[in-house]
This record gives structure tokens, C-alpha cells and sequence, in this order.
């Protein structure tokens, strides 16, 4: 799988790429973000949701799992920071929710990359010494 990384040093320029890479996807795709907390996850679901025009606002999913939006494509956004795995994910049904229409971003993607079709695009985050956000892109070139 391809890999580019990318260096942002700024929560504008993390919300950028991520409006970038969402005019680069088609649709149905599923974005799985892994990072530690903090790292910018939830900025990468910003910016996607702001290239699909969706003007409510992003907040992080972490008490009931999954968001769901509307703008020129669905969004599904699910937090997975409070599952175990993957039997937690089967036994929500989550596995129905990775196929949906629109694009489907995924925070904590990691606990659940098993279940993750190879055609998955994978953002890992990382937190630079400066603050700094090292944004690794894998199955997608900007």
C-alpha cells in the first residue's frame, strides 16, 4: 500500500489536507484514523466534513459511538476510543456501518483493522516533538 507522509503545524493546515484528501476520494470511501489522543483525529474529521459542506458542527462521537451527517455526501463518524475490539464492534452491528454511502471516517480505526476492507484509506497521526502533527496517508496520494 502507498504511503506519503506530510508535516502540518497547525490545526488549519491538518483541517486543509483533510479537505484535500476528501475531494480526492470516492465515494463510499472509509477513512480509518489512528493516532494517540490529541493527535488530530477529530480535526481530520472536520475538514473532511468540511469539503462535503456539512455546516453542523464535528464533535467527536466518544459517548455514542456514531455521528451521522448530511452535506453534498453523507458522513458516518464513529469514535471506537471506548471498544475493546472487535467483538465490541460485531456486537453493535458496526460492521453494516462500514459500507455506507457518502464517506465513513473512523477514529480509533486501529481496534478494528481486521474488519477493514483493503480498499480503506489509513490516516496515522503522530505528535511531533514542536507540537507538530506527522500525518502519514496510506492507500491515497494527494
Amino acid at each position: 500500500m502507498k504511503s506519503e507522509i506530510y508535516l502540518s503545524q497547525s490545526e488549519e493546515e491538518t483541517k486543509a489536507l483533510a479537505r484535500r484528501l476528501a475531494t480526492l476520494l470516492p465515494e463510499g470511501a472509509l477513512i480509518s484514523l489512528t493516532g494517540p489522543l490529541g493527535s488530530g483525529k477529530s480535526v481530520i474529521a472536520k475538514g473532511i466534513a468540511e469539503a462535503l459542506k456539512i455546516e453542523e458542527a464535528i464533535v467527536s462521537p466518544t459517548f455514542t459511538l456514531v455521528q451521522e451527517y448530511t452535506g453534498t455526501l453523507p458522513l458516518t463518524h464513529l469514535d471506537l476510543y471506548r471498544l475493546e475490539g472487535t467483538d465490541d464492534f460485531e456486537g453493535i452491528g458496526g460492521e453494516e456501518l462500514l459500507y455506507g454511502e457518502g464517506f465513513v471516517v473512523i477514529e480509533w480505526g486501529e481496534k478494528i483493522d481486521e474488519l477493514l476492507p483493503p480498499s480503506a484509506i489509513k490516516v496515522i497521526l503522530e505528535i511531533g516533538p514542536s507540537g507538530e502533527r506527522k500525518i502519514e496517508l496510506k492507500g491515497v496520494t494527494l
